[in-house]
Protein backbone atom coordinates (compact mmCIF):
# COMPACT_ATOMS: atom_id res chain seq x y z
CA UNK A 1 0.00 0.00 0.00
CA UNK A 2 1.51 3.80 -0.99
CA UNK A 3 2.60 5.68 1.85
CA UNK A 4 0.27 8.21 3.11
CA UNK A 5 2.00 11.43 2.71
CA UNK A 6 1.17 14.78 4.83
CA UNK A 7 2.13 18.36 3.23
CA UNK A 8 0.49 21.12 4.20
CA UNK A 9 0.63 20.30 8.16
CA UNK A 10 -1.07 18.14 10.65
CA UNK A 11 -4.16 20.87 11.48
CA UNK A 12 -2.26 21.01 15.26
CA UNK A 13 -0.40 24.37 14.58
CA UNK A 14 -2.35 25.67 17.47
CA UNK A 15 -1.24 22.90 19.83
CA UNK A 16 2.26 22.93 19.17
CA UNK A 17 2.20 26.52 18.98
CA UNK A 18 3.35 27.08 22.85
CA UNK A 19 6.34 24.67 23.08
CA UNK A 20 7.80 26.24 19.59
CA UNK A 21 7.53 30.21 21.04
CA UNK A 22 9.65 28.73 24.18
CA UNK A 23 11.95 26.63 22.66
CA UNK A 24 12.95 29.08 19.88
CA UNK A 25 11.81 32.35 20.36
CA UNK A 26 13.17 35.52 21.93
CA UNK A 27 11.80 38.32 24.24
CA UNK A 28 15.36 39.96 24.14
CA UNK A 29 15.50 39.89 20.04
CA UNK A 30 12.08 40.95 19.47
CA UNK A 31 12.69 43.99 22.01
CA UNK A 32 15.74 44.59 20.03
CA UNK A 33 13.93 44.71 16.48
CA UNK A 34 11.73 47.37 18.19
CA UNK A 35 14.80 49.63 19.25
CA UNK A 36 15.60 49.38 15.46
CA UNK A 37 17.88 46.21 15.86
CA UNK A 38 20.47 47.98 17.78
CA UNK A 39 21.34 46.33 21.74
CA UNK A 40 23.27 49.43 23.46
CA UNK A 41 24.87 48.12 27.38
CA UNK A 42 27.91 50.08 28.89
CA UNK A 43 30.52 50.09 26.67
CA UNK A 44 29.09 47.46 23.89
CA UNK A 45 26.81 48.13 20.99
CA UNK A 46 25.22 44.93 18.71
CA UNK A 47 23.73 46.12 15.02
CA UNK A 48 21.34 42.92 14.35
CA UNK A 49 20.62 42.31 10.19
CA UNK A 50 17.53 42.99 9.39
CA UNK A 51 17.08 40.21 8.15
CA UNK A 52 18.50 37.41 9.87
CA UNK A 53 17.50 33.63 11.24
CA UNK A 54 14.63 31.19 10.95
CA UNK A 55 13.32 31.59 7.77
CA UNK A 56 9.92 30.60 6.32
CA UNK A 57 10.44 27.23 5.44
CA UNK A 58 12.33 26.43 8.24
CA UNK A 59 9.94 27.60 10.43
CA UNK A 60 7.09 25.66 8.83
CA UNK A 61 9.36 22.41 8.75
CA UNK A 62 10.35 22.19 12.35
CA UNK A 63 6.30 23.09 12.66
CA UNK A 64 5.91 19.79 11.06
CA UNK A 65 8.09 17.87 13.05
CA UNK A 66 6.42 18.90 16.26
CA UNK A 67 3.30 18.44 14.91
CA UNK A 68 4.14 14.86 14.08
CA UNK A 69 5.52 14.14 17.40
CA UNK A 70 2.14 14.96 18.79
CA UNK A 71 -0.29 13.68 16.01
CA UNK A 72 1.13 10.13 16.74
CA UNK A 73 2.64 9.76 20.05
CA UNK A 74 2.56 6.55 20.48
CA UNK A 75 4.76 5.59 16.84
CA UNK A 76 8.37 5.42 16.00
CA UNK A 77 8.35 9.15 14.48
CA UNK A 78 11.88 9.07 12.44
CA UNK A 79 13.49 11.67 10.61
CA UNK A 80 16.25 10.86 7.16
CA UNK A 81 18.65 13.10 8.37
CA UNK A 82 19.29 16.45 9.84
CA UNK A 83 15.99 18.63 9.38
CA UNK A 84 17.95 21.88 9.11
CA UNK A 85 21.25 22.04 9.30
CA UNK A 86 21.05 23.50 13.09
CA UNK A 87 22.61 20.71 15.99
CA UNK A 88 20.67 22.90 18.64
CA UNK A 89 17.60 22.26 16.57
CA UNK A 90 18.28 18.79 15.92
CA UNK A 91 19.30 17.90 19.46
CA UNK A 92 15.99 19.33 20.21
CA UNK A 93 13.70 17.03 18.00
CA UNK A 94 15.81 13.98 18.97
CA UNK A 95 15.11 14.74 23.09
CA UNK A 96 11.31 14.75 21.82
CA UNK A 97 12.19 11.03 20.47
CA UNK A 98 12.43 11.47 16.93
CA UNK A 99 14.79 9.19 15.97
CA UNK A 100 17.33 10.08 13.23
CA UNK A 101 17.97 7.77 10.35
CA UNK A 102 21.43 9.10 9.55
CA UNK A 103 22.30 8.21 12.95
CA UNK A 104 24.90 5.54 13.44
CA UNK A 105 22.61 3.78 16.05
CA UNK A 106 19.71 3.29 13.25
CA UNK A 107 22.35 2.02 10.20
CA UNK A 108 20.13 -0.87 8.85
CA UNK A 109 16.94 0.09 10.45
CA UNK A 110 14.01 -1.63 8.74
CA UNK A 111 10.91 0.42 8.54
CA UNK A 112 7.17 -0.85 8.67
CA UNK A 113 3.78 0.51 7.61
CA UNK A 114 3.51 1.54 11.43
CA UNK A 115 6.53 3.86 11.53
CA UNK A 116 6.34 7.79 10.03
CA UNK A 117 9.29 9.33 8.84
CA UNK A 118 9.59 13.34 8.14
CA UNK A 119 11.51 14.48 5.14
CA UNK A 120 13.86 17.51 5.89
CA UNK A 121 13.72 20.88 4.28
CA UNK A 122 16.29 19.99 1.96
CA UNK A 123 14.19 17.70 0.55
CA UNK A 124 15.08 13.72 -0.70
CA UNK A 125 16.44 12.05 -3.79
CA UNK A 126 13.52 10.65 -5.81
CA UNK A 127 15.16 6.75 -5.39
CA UNK A 128 14.57 7.48 -1.33
CA UNK A 129 11.09 8.90 -2.11
CA UNK A 130 10.40 5.22 -3.78
CA UNK A 131 11.90 3.80 -1.18
CA UNK A 132 10.52 4.97 1.79
CA UNK A 133 7.14 5.11 -0.52
CA UNK A 134 7.34 1.52 -0.71
CA UNK A 135 7.44 0.79 2.90
CA UNK A 136 3.92 2.25 3.26
CA UNK A 137 5.10 4.48 6.66
CA UNK A 138 2.93 7.75 7.12
CA UNK A 139 5.48 10.55 5.47
CA UNK A 140 5.17 14.37 6.58
CA UNK A 141 6.88 16.10 3.88
CA UNK A 142 8.61 19.37 4.85
CA UNK A 143 10.49 20.28 1.54
CA UNK A 144 10.87 23.96 1.23
CA UNK A 145 8.79 25.85 -1.40
CA UNK A 146 11.89 27.45 -2.93
CA UNK A 147 13.74 23.97 -3.50
CA UNK A 148 10.87 22.63 -5.66
CA UNK A 149 10.95 25.71 -7.54
CA UNK A 150 14.83 24.36 -8.48
CA UNK A 151 12.89 20.93 -9.22
CA UNK A 152 10.32 22.05 -11.45
CA UNK A 153 13.19 24.05 -13.53
CA UNK A 154 15.19 20.88 -13.95
CA UNK A 155 12.87 18.86 -14.32
CA UNK A 156 12.14 20.99 -17.62
CA UNK A 157 15.70 21.29 -18.86
CA UNK A 158 15.25 17.33 -18.57
CA UNK A 159 12.24 16.77 -20.35
CA UNK A 160 13.67 19.72 -23.04
CA UNK A 161 16.84 17.81 -23.72
CA UNK A 162 19.18 20.10 -21.74
CA UNK A 163 21.87 19.20 -19.27
CA UNK A 164 21.14 20.44 -15.76
CA UNK A 165 24.59 22.64 -14.71
CA UNK A 166 23.83 22.81 -11.00
CA UNK A 167 25.70 25.18 -8.36
CA UNK A 168 25.99 23.49 -5.34
CA UNK A 169 27.64 21.46 -3.19
CA UNK A 170 27.11 17.28 -4.35
CA UNK A 171 27.47 16.71 -0.82
CA UNK A 172 24.27 18.64 0.04
CA UNK A 173 21.37 16.56 0.51
CA UNK A 174 19.71 19.54 -1.21
CA UNK A 175 21.59 18.99 -4.27
CA UNK A 176 21.88 15.70 -4.45
CA UNK A 177 17.70 15.72 -4.13
CA UNK A 178 17.90 18.41 -7.38
CA UNK A 179 20.17 16.39 -9.10
CA UNK A 180 17.93 13.10 -8.88
CA UNK A 181 15.36 15.15 -10.78
CA UNK A 182 17.26 15.30 -13.61
CA UNK A 183 17.98 11.40 -13.60
CA UNK A 184 14.34 10.78 -13.25
CA UNK A 185 13.37 11.94 -17.10
CA UNK A 186 14.80 9.06 -19.60
CA UNK A 187 18.04 10.70 -20.88
CA UNK A 188 18.68 13.26 -18.59
CA UNK A 189 21.89 14.65 -16.65
CA UNK A 190 23.39 16.54 -14.77
CA UNK A 191 26.22 18.62 -13.81
CA UNK A 192 27.18 20.26 -10.17
CA UNK A 193 30.10 23.31 -10.13
CA UNK A 194 31.19 23.82 -6.57
CA UNK A 195 32.69 27.57 -7.25
CA UNK A 196 33.62 29.75 -10.37
CA UNK A 197 37.39 27.87 -10.11
CA UNK A 198 34.95 25.07 -11.87
CA UNK A 199 32.54 26.62 -13.69
CA UNK A 200 35.66 28.39 -15.42
CA UNK A 201 37.14 24.94 -16.48
CA UNK A 202 33.57 23.98 -17.94
CA UNK A 203 33.40 27.15 -19.75
CA UNK A 204 36.43 26.61 -20.87
CA UNK A 205 35.68 22.80 -22.21
CA UNK A 206 32.59 24.16 -23.55
CA UNK A 207 34.35 26.66 -25.93
CA UNK A 208 37.26 24.79 -26.68
CA UNK A 209 37.13 20.83 -25.84
CA UNK A 210 39.72 19.34 -23.88
CA UNK A 211 40.85 16.35 -22.22
CA UNK A 212 37.52 14.52 -21.60
CA UNK A 213 39.25 11.67 -19.42
CA UNK A 214 41.11 14.45 -16.98
CA UNK A 215 37.93 15.92 -16.86
CA UNK A 216 35.54 13.18 -15.71
CA UNK A 217 38.21 12.55 -13.33
CA UNK A 218 37.87 16.30 -11.70
CA UNK A 219 33.75 15.90 -12.02
CA UNK A 220 33.18 12.35 -11.57
CA UNK A 221 31.61 12.35 -8.34
CA UNK A 222 29.56 15.65 -9.57
CA UNK A 223 27.90 14.19 -12.52
CA UNK A 224 25.52 11.95 -13.51
CA UNK A 225 25.97 7.90 -14.65
CA UNK A 226 27.02 8.25 -18.25
CA UNK A 227 27.89 11.60 -18.41
CA UNK A 228 29.93 12.71 -21.58
CA UNK A 229 31.19 16.19 -21.90
CA UNK A 230 31.71 16.28 -25.71
CA UNK A 231 27.98 15.46 -25.63
CA UNK A 232 26.16 16.74 -22.34
CA UNK A 233 27.51 20.30 -22.35
CA UNK A 234 26.04 21.44 -25.94
CA UNK A 235 22.46 22.10 -24.47
CA UNK A 236 22.42 23.31 -20.54
CA UNK A 237 20.61 24.59 -17.97
CA UNK A 238 21.58 26.77 -14.69
CA UNK A 239 19.95 25.61 -11.46
CA UNK A 240 21.43 26.33 -8.25
CA UNK A 241 21.55 25.16 -4.48
CA UNK A 242 18.93 27.05 -3.08
CA UNK A 243 21.42 28.36 -0.16
CA UNK A 244 24.43 29.06 -2.06
CA UNK A 245 26.18 32.54 -2.71
CA UNK A 246 23.93 34.41 -4.91
CA UNK A 247 26.28 36.85 -6.49
CA UNK A 248 27.96 33.95 -7.43
CA UNK A 249 25.42 31.51 -8.89
CA UNK A 250 24.83 34.94 -11.48
CA UNK A 251 28.18 35.43 -11.99
CA UNK A 252 28.39 31.51 -12.47
CA UNK A 253 25.81 31.59 -15.28
CA UNK A 254 26.62 34.39 -16.96
CA UNK A 255 30.06 32.97 -17.63
CA UNK A 256 28.33 29.37 -18.98
CA UNK A 257 25.68 31.75 -20.92
CA UNK A 258 29.14 33.37 -22.26
CA UNK A 259 30.98 30.03 -23.42
CA UNK A 260 27.46 28.46 -25.03
CA UNK A 261 26.99 31.88 -27.11
CA UNK A 262 30.95 31.95 -28.31
CA UNK A 263 31.13 28.20 -29.22
CA UNK A 264 27.45 27.98 -31.26
CA UNK A 265 26.90 31.86 -32.38
CA UNK A 266 24.35 33.80 -31.31
CA UNK A 267 21.45 32.02 -33.52
CA UNK A 268 21.98 28.77 -31.52
CA UNK A 269 22.29 30.55 -28.38
CA UNK A 270 18.92 30.92 -27.16
CA UNK A 271 18.16 26.77 -28.10
CA UNK A 272 21.43 25.69 -26.30
CA UNK A 273 21.14 27.97 -22.94
CA UNK A 274 18.73 28.71 -20.06
CA UNK A 275 18.77 29.98 -17.02
CA UNK A 276 16.72 31.32 -13.90
CA UNK A 277 17.41 32.28 -10.74
CA UNK A 278 16.46 29.74 -7.93
CA UNK A 279 18.53 31.49 -5.00
CA UNK A 280 15.47 31.35 -2.64
CA UNK A 281 14.23 35.05 -1.39
CA UNK A 282 15.19 34.37 1.94
CA UNK A 283 18.91 33.72 1.60
CA UNK A 284 18.95 36.63 -0.80
CA UNK A 285 17.02 38.94 1.37
CA UNK A 286 19.81 37.49 4.63
CA UNK A 287 23.03 38.44 2.18
CA UNK A 288 21.40 41.84 0.68
CA UNK A 289 20.93 42.70 4.79
CA UNK A 290 24.22 42.30 5.92
CA UNK A 291 25.47 43.74 3.23
CA UNK A 292 23.31 46.89 3.57
CA UNK A 293 24.38 46.71 7.04
CA UNK A 294 28.55 46.79 6.73
CA UNK A 295 27.64 49.47 4.78
CA UNK A 296 25.72 51.77 7.01
CA UNK A 297 27.26 50.88 9.51
CA UNK A 298 30.96 50.73 11.19
CA UNK A 299 31.85 47.52 13.16
CA UNK A 300 34.41 46.69 14.70
CA UNK A 301 33.97 42.68 14.05
CA UNK A 302 31.03 40.56 12.44
CA UNK A 303 29.76 37.59 14.16
CA UNK A 304 28.05 35.10 12.34
CA UNK A 305 25.67 32.06 14.14
CA UNK A 306 24.56 28.84 13.06
CA UNK A 307 25.30 25.19 11.98
CA UNK A 308 29.13 24.73 10.22
CA UNK A 309 27.25 22.64 8.24
CA UNK A 310 24.86 25.72 7.30
CA UNK A 311 25.63 26.60 3.30
CA UNK A 312 23.82 29.75 3.84
CA UNK A 313 25.34 30.72 7.26
CA UNK A 314 28.50 29.98 6.07
CA UNK A 315 27.77 32.42 2.68
CA UNK A 316 27.06 35.07 5.29
CA UNK A 317 30.33 34.86 7.08
CA UNK A 318 32.40 34.77 3.07
CA UNK A 319 30.72 37.89 2.90
CA UNK A 320 31.60 39.56 6.30
CA UNK A 321 34.64 38.44 6.14
CA UNK A 322 35.48 40.51 3.37
CA UNK A 323 35.15 43.49 4.97
CA UNK A 324 35.39 43.08 8.66
CA UNK A 325 36.99 40.42 11.31
CA UNK A 326 34.81 37.65 10.95
CA UNK A 327 33.73 34.77 13.59
CA UNK A 328 31.16 32.69 12.65
CA UNK A 329 30.69 30.47 15.54
CA UNK A 330 27.96 27.15 15.69
CA UNK A 331 26.61 27.93 19.14
CA UNK A 332 27.08 30.80 21.11
CA UNK A 333 29.19 28.34 23.70
CA UNK A 334 31.98 29.10 21.02
CA UNK A 335 31.99 32.66 22.93
CA UNK A 336 34.26 31.18 25.68
CA UNK A 337 35.34 34.51 27.44
CA UNK A 338 35.86 38.25 26.26
CA UNK A 339 39.31 36.90 25.37
CA UNK A 340 38.77 33.85 23.52
CA UNK A 341 36.70 32.52 20.91
CA UNK A 342 35.99 29.57 19.24
CA UNK A 343 34.87 29.56 15.54
CA UNK A 344 34.92 28.16 12.07
CA UNK A 345 37.52 29.67 9.67
CA UNK A 346 36.57 30.98 6.72
CA UNK A 347 39.46 30.70 4.58
CA UNK A 348 40.56 26.98 5.93
CA UNK A 349 36.89 25.99 6.91
CA UNK A 350 38.42 24.29 10.20
CA UNK A 351 36.95 24.90 13.75
CA UNK A 352 40.13 27.22 15.63
CA UNK A 353 40.57 29.16 18.94
CA UNK A 354 41.83 32.50 19.04
CA UNK A 355 42.81 34.73 21.74
CA UNK A 356 42.63 38.26 21.57
CA UNK A 357 39.22 38.77 19.69
CA UNK A 358 37.40 41.32 21.46
CA UNK A 359 38.73 44.37 22.14
CA UNK A 360 39.31 44.87 25.81
CA UNK A 361 39.12 48.55 26.48
CA UNK A 362 36.63 50.99 24.94
CA UNK A 363 33.31 51.40 22.91
CA UNK A 364 33.07 47.99 20.86
CA UNK A 365 30.31 47.75 17.86
CA UNK A 366 29.64 44.24 17.15
CA UNK A 367 27.55 43.54 13.71
CA UNK A 368 25.17 40.24 14.50
CA UNK A 369 23.81 38.00 12.02
CA UNK A 370 22.46 34.24 11.97
CA UNK A 371 21.78 31.42 9.46
CA UNK A 372 18.43 30.66 8.08
CA UNK A 373 18.55 27.43 10.32
CA UNK A 374 19.39 29.35 13.52
CA UNK A 375 16.44 30.04 16.15
CA UNK A 376 16.42 32.99 17.54
CA UNK A 377 17.01 32.12 21.30
CA UNK A 378 20.39 31.36 19.85
CA UNK A 379 21.00 35.05 19.66
CA UNK A 380 19.87 36.12 22.37
CA UNK A 381 22.15 34.02 24.28
CA UNK A 382 24.99 35.46 22.09
CA UNK A 383 23.76 38.78 22.96
CA UNK A 384 23.86 38.01 26.85
CA UNK A 385 27.31 36.92 26.75
CA UNK A 386 28.43 39.74 24.61
CA UNK A 387 27.37 41.92 27.09
CA UNK A 388 28.58 40.18 30.23
CA UNK A 389 32.33 40.49 28.76
CA UNK A 390 32.10 43.45 28.40
CA UNK A 391 30.42 44.71 31.61
CA UNK A 392 32.24 47.09 34.18
CA UNK A 393 35.27 47.10 31.05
Amino acid sequence: MPSLIFRKGLDLKQEVAGVLEASYRSPLVEQIKADGYCYRSGRLTVHLAREFGFCYGVDRAVDYAYQARTRFPDQRVFLTGEIIHNPHVNDQLRQLGIRFLSDPQEAGRILTPDDVVILPAFGVTIEEMLRLDRTGCTLVDTTCGSVLNVWKNVKRYARDGLTSVIHGKHWHEETQATASQATAIPGGHYLVVFDRAQAERVSEYIEHGGDRGAFLVEFGASASPGFDPDVHLGRIGCANQTTMLSTESLAIGQRLGEAIRARYGEAEWQERFRAFDTICSATQDRQDAILHLLDETPVDLMLVVGGYNSSNTCNLARICHDRVPTYHIGEPDGLLSSDTIRFRDVVSKTEVTRTGWLPADGPVTVGLTSGASTPDNLVEVAVRRLDAFTAGR
